[in-house]
């Protein structure tokens, strides 16, 4: 097999994988994200970011970025799953990713982190918290004061690629998740009739952003 036809292999396989990780991405949207832990939402709802860290790894692409993914896919398991030893399981998995990314981002920064506007404006998001967050987080004051800090991090480090506007809209989806999570976790009440509406909100907020950020940094070669 010549290069050019390995590479075009590899292409066509990362195409198929990611496809894949689309309709179990769409499927969990509709399905399962609302509904009670089961193992099939759980077996569902690790296939995504398992699907797009393999489609970059068969891409010879970042290894940061595959990293990244499949510690969001260990916090997307833990918490499919109930309990708060899953939550704090999976909050640590993502405050890792978080951490992977920011450093990765930190690498590729192209100077505009900084800006003083976009450091007021997340450290403003951060100290917020304080307020409409931290009172209702309980013996959790402290893990979730951390992983804000975290994704406040990767979100302005991910703004420092400000020429990659893949990233840039990636990472801010995904603070805009985790935001919604923590809403629907600390503020919203079990049997609150939106709750349907934000799971499936949250989720695709999270799918999207976490696939704007592959198809931004996660290999050399664009996929577009």
């Amino acid at each position: 097999m010549s290069i050019v036809e390995e590479i075009a292999l590899r292409q066509g396989i990362r195409l198929g994988i990611l496809i894949f990780g689309f309709i179990a991405g769409l499927a969990y949207a509709v399905f399962f994200c609302h509904r009670s832990a089961s193992p099939l939402k759980t077996i569902v709802k690790l296939i995504p970011m398992s699907a797009f860290a393999v489609a970059v790894a068969i891409s010879f692409g970042s290894g940061a970025v595959v990293l990244a993914l499949v510690l969001s896919a260990f916090g997307d398991f833990a918490l499919s799953r109930n309990g708060e030893r899953a939550f704090l399981a999976g909050l640590v998995s993502f405050a890792l990713a978080h951490i992977v990314y920011a450093l990765f981002f930190w690498q590729r920064s192209d100077g505009a982190l900084a800006d003083p506007v976009i450091l007021i404006s997340l450290a403003v998001f951060a100290l917020s918290t304080e307020f409409w967050l931290r009172p209702y987080t309980g013996r959790l004051k402290w893990p979730v004061r951390v992983y804000v800090v975290l994704i406040s991090l990767m979100g302005a480090t991910a703004l420092g690629v400000s020429s990659n506007a893949l990233v840039v809209t990636g990472a801010l989806m995904f603070m805009a998740s985790d935001t919604l999570l923590a809403m629907q976790l600390f503020r919203m009440a079990a049997d609150a009739p939106q709750q349907r509406l934000v799971s499936i909100a949250l989720w695709c907020l999270y799918f999207v952003g976490q696939f704007l950020i592959v198809s931004g940094v996660g290999w050399y070669t664009p996929l577009f």
